[in-house]
């Protein structure tokens, strides 16, 4: 790994960082007093592969009331450039280094289908970076299933790079990636988002190429009980891409692991539902025993400083 803790500071007023080898990312403080203290340690929120930072402002934007958050692209996504990984590791590796360079010896982690298997490989791997991990809409290894659809994108991309009309890859995808009631009531916002997508630019294709092939075939079976942190899985009911039996047999295999399950939500949860998303994560990470212990200290503190009663 490059760099070391607290080297120098990156990025701009809102601490975003997009040059060189370094992930871009975003690092945000608390922005009011929206419950109990945290930790004071920072929450990273790790993308699922066709995401990018703005789409987890929904989420964040509870979260960062008390917890500071940190935000940033894989390789090959929207603002880090570059090639993508065409395996999984070598983004843990990233993100260890991102960590350095901003100084941050433990984060907890939040992150989703892509992002969560990230999370999964740099907590079982240096477990001293990662002070509690939500793995959300995950699965422990590559169903049959899942290859076929993964492969079958692949060649959706392939025929956009040679030309097609790249809002294509969305249409390959709505189907699985979102519950039945949220494409009902998006339709037009859901034909708005191809569009988007069809003026990315081949690049970003190509990188979805490289993710999708990472996530092709893998195997997390022998990782899960090395992670010893605090861990919550997330399923979704209505899952379509990893299965909601493969990501509890992966909290199964976790030691210690909890398991929560959203009704009704389809693979992007954190798009369909960020609240009650939000609200899951938050009350996970204030059951920690340092969130808990930082709560207490608070009010003893504001006991002390209270004026006293009595006569006068």
């Amino acid at each position: 790994m490059t760099g070391r803790p607290g080297s120098r500071r990156l990025g701009g007023p809102e601490g975003t960082e997009g040059a060189g080898s370094l992930l871009a990312h975003r690092l945000e403080g608390p922005r009011g007093a929206g419950g109990p203290p945290a930790d004071g340690v920072p929450l990273l929120l790790l993308n699922g592969g066709l995401m990018s930072i703005a789409s987890w402002e929904p989420v964040a934007a509870r979260v960062r009331e008390r917890h500071p958050v940190l935000r940033c692209d894989f390789r090959g996504q929207l603002r880090t450039p570059g090639p993508a990984h065409r395996e999984l590791a070598s983004n843990a590796d990233d993100l260890v280094e991102l960590l350095d360079r901003r100084g941050l010896e433990r984060v907890h982690v939040l992150g989703t289908s892509f992002g969560g298997l990230v999370g999964l490989i740099l907590a079982a791997r240096r477990p001293e970076r990662v002070a509690s991990l939500v793995a959300v809409t995950v699965s422990d290894l590559t169903t049959p299933e899942m290859t076929r659809k993964t492969r079958e994108l692949r060649r959706v991309v392939a025929e956009v790079l040679a030309g097609a009309d790249g809002g294509r890859l969305l249409d390959a995808m709505v189907d699985d990636i979102y519950s039945a009631r949220y494409r009902a009531a998006n339709r037009e916002l859901l034909a708005f988002r191809s569009r988007q997508i069809a003026g990315l630019p081949a690049a970003w294709f190509a990188a979805v190429d490289g993710i999708l092939e990472a996530v092709e075939s893998f195997d997390l079976r022998a990782e899960a009980p090395r992670v010893r942190c605090p861990t919550l899985v997330v399923v979704a009911t209505d899952d379509r891409v990893m299965p909601p039996e493969r990501g509890r047999a992966l909290a199964a295999a976790i030691p210690g692991a909890r398991l929560a399950e959203h009704p009704a939500s389809g693979h992007t949860l954190v798009v369909e539902d960020p609240e009650w998303l939000a609200r899951e994560t938050l009350g996970f990470l204030d059951g920690l025993p340092r969130a808990r212990e930082a709560a207490a200290e608070a009010a003893t503190r504001r006991t002390e400083a209270a004026p006293t009663g009595g006569i006068v």
